[in-house]
C-alpha cells in the first residue's frame, strides 16, 4: 500500500512535466509526420487526401550534397566546441572562487545580445572590406581575392562561436561536482597530467560531457540562420531548405518531410545516450 502510494505521488508530480511534452513536443511532432503523407495545393496549403509523392520528392539530387554539408558543419562544430569546452569547464571549476564568477559572466554574456545582432557583426567583421580581411591582407595571410564570407569554414566559425557556451556550462557543472583529489592521487602514484586527466577526469564527467555534445549538435543540426546570413547559396543546410519549402514555395508538405527527417536524426544520438546510460546502469548493478 505504501509502494502505490509513493508511485502515485511520483505520477502526480511528474504529470506537469509529461502533459507538457506530449502537448507542445508529442502532438506537434505527429502532426508534422502526417503532414509530410500529404499532398500540398497550389495555393500554398495542404490538399486533400494522402500520398507518398512527397517523400519521393525528397529525391531531389541536390539534397545529398545538403544533407552531408549539413552533417560534417555539425560534426566539426560539436568536435571544436567539446574540445575548447572540456580546458575552459575545468580551469573555470578549478579557479578561485571571485575569478570562477567572473569567468562565468564572460561566458554568458554573448546571451545578453541579441543572437540576430551577433551574427551580422560576424558578417561585418568577415566582409570583403572589414578590418579582419585587412588585417590577414597586411600580414601576408590572405591576398585581395581571398574571400572569408559566403564560404561553409564562415558558417563552422560562427556556429562554434554562438554554440560553444552551451558546451562550457554543462561541462563545468559537472567539472564542479568531480573531486579532483582523484586526479592529484593519479598524479602520485605516476601518472602523468594529461594521462590523469584522460582516464580519470574525462569518464568522471561523462554525463557533464553527453550533454554537451547533444546542447551543441542538435542545435546545429537544424541551424538555418546562420548559414542563410553568412554561408551564402553554397553554404545551404537542411533548416534552410526547410525554411525555403515554408515561406517561399508555400511547400508545407515537402517542409515537414525535410522536418521529419531532420527529427529522426536529431532523436538519433540522443538514444544512443540513453542507450550509453542504459549499459552504464546495467553494468554498476552488475558489479
Amino acid at each position: 500500500m505504501r509502494a502505490r502510494k509513493q508511485s502515485f505521488h511520483e505520477w502526480l508530480i511528474t504529470l506537469p512535466s509529461f502533459v507538457w511534452l506530449v502537448v507542445l513536443f508529442v502532438i506537434p511532432t505527429a502532426i508534422v509526420f502526417a503532414i509530410a503523407f500529404k499532398p500540398s495545393d497550389p495555393w500554398g496549403g495542404i490538399g486533400a487526401g494522402w500520398t507518398l509523392d512527397t517523400l519521393r520528392s525528397l529525391g531531389n539530387p541536390n539534397y545529398p550534397a545538403i544533407v552531408y554539408r549539413t552533417l560534417w558543419l555539425s560534426v566539426f562544430t560539436t568536435v571544436i566546441c567539446i574540445a575548447l569546452a572540456l580546458p575552459t569547464g575545468y580551469f573555470i571549476a578549478r579557479a578561485p572562487g571571485k575569478w570562477r564568477r567572473l569567468l562565468l559572466l564572460l561566458t554568458v554574456i554573448p546571451f545578453w545580445t541579441s543572437f540576430l545582432i551577433r551574427i551580422f557583426a560576424w558578417k561585418v567583421l568577415l566582409h570583403p572590406e572589414g578590418h579582419l580581411k585587412r588585417l590577414l591582407v597586411f600580414l601576408g595571410l590572405a591576398d585581395e581575392h581571398t574571400m572569408l564570407l559566403y564560404r561553409s569554414e564562415a558558417v563552422l566559425l560562427v556556429m562554434v562561436y554562438t554554440l560553444l557556451p552551451f558546451a562550457i556550462l554543462p561541462i563545468y557543472a559537472a567539472a564542479e561536482k568531480f573531486d579532483f583529489r582523484l586526479v592529484e592521487a593519479a598524479r602520485d602514484l605516476g601518472a602523468t597530467k594529461l594521462r590523469a586527466l584522460r582516464t580519470i577526469f574525462i569518464p568522471g564527467i561523462q554525463r557533464g560531457l553527453l550533454t554537451a555534445v547533444l546542447m551543441v549538435f542538435i542545435p546545429a543540426l537544424g541551424s538555418y540562420i546562420i548559414p542563410d546570413i553568412v554561408g551564402g547559396p553554397r553554404s545551404e543546410m537542411v533548416g534552410n531548405k526547410i525554411a525555403q519549402r515554408t515561406f517561399v514555395d508555400r511547400n508545407l508538405p515537402h517542409a515537414s518531410a525535410l522536418s521529419a527527417g531532420l527529427t529522426l536524426a536529431v532523436m538519433a544520438p540522443m538514444l544512443v545516450v540513453l542507450m550509453m546510460q542504459g549499459r552504464r546502469r546495467e553494468g554498476d548493478h552488475a558489479v
